[in-house]
């Protein structure tokens, strides 16, 4: 596969990530509002906390889009890494609004 096909399929892949993290985030801040507001407070940080990894995680994809060769190799790594985090995180407070 050339580096452009494999670029955009590598794209698809991330953007449908995204928008599953998305769709879980949401489902966590509606499960904390249902809690009521003591929950709500109590998971603020942490919902933010998953807004900025998702923000940044997006960046990254955004950014290695510009990338070619060796370059694009390290940031797919980059985004790898920040997807496991942001995997992470959102599993970790999953368990904790249990």
């Amino acid at each position: 596969m050339n580096e452009r096909k494999e670029k955009t399929a590598y794209r698809k892949k991330m953007d449908a990530r995204l928008k599953e993290w998305n769709a879980e985030i949401e489902k966590l801040q509606a499960k904390a509002e249902e809690a009521g507001a003591d929950a709500e407070v109590k998971y603020r940080d942490q919902l933010k906390d998953l807004r900025t990894k998702r923000d940044a995680l997006q960046e990254k994809v955004n950014h290695m889009q510009e990338q070619s060769g060796d370059a694009w190799q390290e940031m797919k790594a980059g985004v790898e890494n920040a997807w496991g985090e942001l995997k992470q995180s959102i599993d970790r407070a999953r368990d904790r609004m249990r």
